[in-house]
């Protein structure tokens, strides 16, 4: 295990290929995101362990003499891992931007201090031969990462194999990066096991995640189509209901009943009942010193487990059926 010295040409292509991939793979999850404002089914323990496995294996890269591409790639990917992180903050925890904003780029600083005394500590005795710590550290980095795609499934299985909230072309993007990284690892004079173990890892979780959702559409396919002859949603099926995340979002019951002389009303009551609403129109959650009332309806329209759950209630408008 012994640093690279001289680089081929091959390695530093394929490399810079394998970084542009990992230096953008994030901004169209972190697009989605905040064109959506909200990011369900993407869990937040997977960008903490991202960002925090960005720190070793960016140790590994640079003491081992990577080409530069390779030692660049996880500082980048730590960047926009945190900054993902930060918009789950946001968007499901109701985090306040700047509370948000101040976290992570604290946790940011702290990161890159820890990387910059590794380095400076460990170059030393790699260099004269004593490469058990650089062993561990890649252990680590593996661990990381194979450890942060673990939690898609999770929601994966909360949802019977159904992946929401995660952006395909990102998931494309990422494994494509592991893949032409591999590759560039594969060019170098010397191939280095661990570091290969860190994209392999990411290639094969990852395609877990496209097989999942692939057999979900195939298992689907006959509700889906009945969805679409009906003109009606996917999710307001009630067969469809067991695909979706319902095993913490108590306000996803939150119908309450209808008074057929009432037409509609706001609720927020949990009782589910034959007068069920036809239509639940979200309008929001009320901010400081804002009471519901003073809520205008939005224009989204959502079935009932659709409506989002958080530290302050959900205002719904609901419709009834004559």
């Amino acid at each position: 295990m012994a640093p690279q010295s001289m680089i081929p040409a091959a390695a530093n292509v394929l490399g810079t290929i394998g970084t542009v991939f990992w230096c953008i793979q994030l901004v169209p999850q972190i697009w989605h995101n905040w064109r959506k404002k909200e990011t369900e089914g993407l869990p937040a323990l997977m960008m903490i362990l991202w960002a925090a496995c960005a720190v070793p294996f960016g140790v590994y890269a640079i003491v081992q003499n990577f080409n530069i591409p390779i030692q660049i790639q996880p500082q980048i990917f730590g960047t926009l891992a945190l900054i993902t992180w930060a918009q789950i903050l946001i968007y499901s925890n109701q985090w306040k931007p700047w509370k948000a904003t101040a976290l992570v780029s604290a946790v940011f600083v702290l990161c890159g201090a820890i990387e910059a005394v590794l380095v400076i500590t460990l170059k030393g005795p790699y260099d004269r031969g004593n490469e058990m710590p650089m062993f561990v550290v890649g252990i680590i980095a593996t661990i990381l990462v194979g450890a942060g795609i673990l939690p898609p499934y999770w929601e994966m299985w909360k949802r019977s194999g159904r992946v929401i909230g995660i952006n395909w072309i990102f998931l494309s993007m990422d494994t494509s990066g592991a893949v032409f990284s591999l590759f560039a690892l594969v060019a170098q004079n010397t191939f280095d096991i661990l570091g290969g173990c860190v994209y392999l890892v990411v290639i094969i979780l990852e395609f877990g995640i496209f097989a999942s959702h692939v057999i979900w559409l195939i298992r689907t396919r006959k509700l889906r189509r009945q969805a679409k002859a009906e003109g009606v949603a996917f999710d307001d099926l009630p067969e469809a209901r067991k695909y979706q995340d319902t095993k913490n979002d108590q306000a996803a019951q939150s119908y309450g009943s209808c008074d057929p002389t009432s037409g509609s009303r706001e609720n927020t009551s949990s009782d589910k009942g034959p007068d069920a609403p036809s239509k639940i129109h979200r309008i929001g959650r009320p901010q400081e010193g804002q009471f519901p009332q003073d809520l205008e309806t939005g224009s989204m329209e959502s079935n009932a487990w659709d409506v989002k759950k958080g530290p302050q209630i959900t205002v719904a408008r609901v419709e009834c059926d004559d």
